[in-house]
């Protein structure tokens, strides 16, 4: 069994992102040379997020709306967390639910997605380098 890593980074100039990173992991199968077997893809941050869905901005759009509702930066003095002289506990929550990572099956050196599948990294607390961890093992 072969395994491959690599860690992709990230510096969104704004407080939140979705950005599509599909290609950037199928750069990494490519350069694995793995046929078959599994690709894990996680954010190494706890205010970052990586998950599957489709890449539409209205979709996004409701992403943002429907988190902020769930989880609003403002005011931040409703969050303990922000006692601490942070201003990020909505971040941290947003990520809980997008989740930390996607496993995606590789079958024929290709990820295995849907049709409307893509792979996104989730930004809740940008304007500093963040890193994605690709990991995959197989044959």
């Amino acid at each position: 069994m072969k395994s491959y890593r690599k860690e992709l980074w990230f510096e969104v100039p704004t407080r939140r992102a979705f950005i599509n990173i599909t290609q950037e992991v199928n750069a990494c199968l490519r350069e694995s040379g793995i046929k078959e077997g599994l690709g894990l893809v996680n954010a190494m941050h706890i205010t970052a997020s990586v998950f599957i869905n489709d890449d539409e901005s209205g979709l996004h759009q409701d992403y943002e709306r429907w988190l902020e509702h769930l989880a609003p930066h403002e005011p931040v003095s409703q969050y303990k967390h922000n006692r601490t002289g942070e201003d990020n506990a909505d971040a941290h929550l947003k990520r809980q639910i997008m989740g930390r990572e996607v496993v995606v099956a590789i079958t024929e050196g290709r990820l295995d997605l849907g049709a409307w599948e893509r792979i996104f990294y989730g930004e809740f607390d940008g304007r500093r380098k963040k890193r994605v961890l690709v990991k995959i093992i197989g044959e």
